[in-house]
């Protein structure tokens, strides 16, 4: 018998578990250890942050689900891998082993990049809010309601080595559209602050017209913006930006001033992941082969935000490269094919296919994008705006978030994103 660990409940842990389940033979065994004994859908974070969701509309206790399935859950955080002995070590000092680890964790935030960024609320000492997990949507959501009746300048955007890129791009529209129907839009001045060197880069190069869209879209809603922007400090109620040019040299000083502020902040690899020898990059994420296993430890596969990809492109301020729904629904169904095949004897032959596609919500429309593969040059380079993909992204939270309830193992973006959208004819 086999034991199947997974750290982390989230994006990809959880299809992780269910597909491990229903692949592997019942004499092996699977777990989830997570710190957290939630799941969180994190594209509706923005909708949690303007009041339009409510924290129990986008979270799911995972430990019933995972019982009805036959899988072993602990609601412990990870405090040290020991990769040579093939344990974990636990919170609570227990200690776990394991034939096979399996690490979907997803980033650590690291606020601490930048003097003066960080969560506002819970004593974090910062001045910017985030929407990378429900509590920070929850706390922006809570001074937000307070500046609707005093409003002022709002700052959006990501910060230098930032990867993910498009829940800013929504963040604005959605605020913009909530603004708007409350009408005190004309009372909120709106910048957009990137590390990205154009508008609409998006941390893929760009993806079909997507700059000239998305600067055309920030023109008619009146964001103003600044690209190539390495922020420096914040402080209450201002921001400091260096803008760099073309060539990585320092081009503008900007003081950007803010009532609330929203910037997405640089990923790292967690801790006890970090921490581990010859397993992960110099900022903690997973160095991986072309079956998401790790370069130094066989036993050992990885999938989702904490694996490290390189930026498509050197920009001048240092960006990262997205890891989508897609990709990483992919990542985790070659890793349960792989040690499938290693417990039957066969050798790994399943490679993830890392093609970006995405659904951005813009408020009142929305915006589609498809990038096969994600590093350039693309077989398909398509990008698509309308009201349809607002209507999609709420259609499939609800599917997600049911499916995810059931126990379902079958690829629910490669279902619903290409097949229900009529789009599955571009990977093709």
């Amino acid at each position: 018998m086999a034991h199947i660990v997974i750290m982390g409940a989230g994006l990809g842990g959880m299809p992780a578990a269910y597909e491990a389940r229903e692949k592997l033979g019942k004499e092996h065994k699977v777990t989830v250890v997570s710190s957290m004994d939630y799941y969180q859908f994190v594209p509706s974070n923005p909708w949690v942050a303007v009041g339009w969701r409510k924290r129990e509309q986008v979270v799911l206790p995972v430990a019933e689900p995972l019982a009805r399935k036959g899988i072993a859950f602990i609601p412990q955080a990870v405090t040290q891998i020991d990769a040579d002995a093939s344990k974990l070590v636990l919170k609570d000092g227990q200690q776990l082993a394991y034939d096979y680890l399996i690490i979907t964790t997803g980033p650590k935030l690291s606020f601490e990049e930048v003097p003066g960024a960080g969560p506002v609320a819970g004593g974090g000492g910062g001045h910017t809010h985030s929407v990378c997990s429900v509590d920070h949507a929850e706390a922006f959501w809570a001074e937000y309601q307070e500046f609707v009746k005093n409003p002022g300048p709002l700052v959006i955007g990501a910060m230098p080595m930032a990867s993910c890129f498009g829940p800013a791009y929504e963040f604005a529209f959605i605020l913009d559209t909530d603004l708007r129907k409350r009408k005190i839009r004309n009372k909120v001045p709106m910048t957009f602050v990137t590390s990205e060197p154009y508008i609409g880069h998006l941390g893929l190069g760009g993806v079909g017209d997507s700059k000239s869209m998305l600067e055309s879209d920030f023109r008619g809603h009146d964001i103003k913006w600044i690209t190539n922007a390495k922020t420096t400090k914040v402080e209450a109620g201002k921001m400091f930006v260096t803008q760099l040019d073309d060539l990585g040299q320092p081009f503008k000083e900007h003081e950007v001033p803010f009532k609330m502020a929203m910037m997405l902040p640089a990923f790292k690899g967690v801790d006890p992941v970090a921490a581990v020898p010859k397993l992960c990059n110099p900022r903690g994420f997973v160095l991986i082969d072309e079956f998401q296993r790790s370069k130094a430890y066989k036993n050992i596969f990885s999938a989702g935000v904490c694996v490290a990809i390189p930026p498509v492109e050197v920009t001048p301020v240092p960006t990262g490269a997205p890891k989508t729904g897609y990709m990483i629904e992919t990542m985790v169904s070659a890793i349960v094919h792989n040690i499938a095949d290693e417990l039957a004897g066969q050798p790994v032959t399943t490679k993830a296919t890392w093609n970006a596609i995405c659904l951005a919500d813009m408020g009142d429309t929305g915006a589609a994008f498809v990038a096969l593969p994600q590093i350039p040059p693309r077989n398909v380079n398509w990008f698509k705006k309308g009201k349809w993909v607002h209507l999609a992204k709420i259609a499939f939270e609800k599917y997600f978030m049911r499916k995810l309830k059931n126990g379902t193992s079958e690829p629910v973006f490669e279902k619903y994103v290409l097949k229900t959208l009529g789009i599955e004819r571009l990977v093709k």
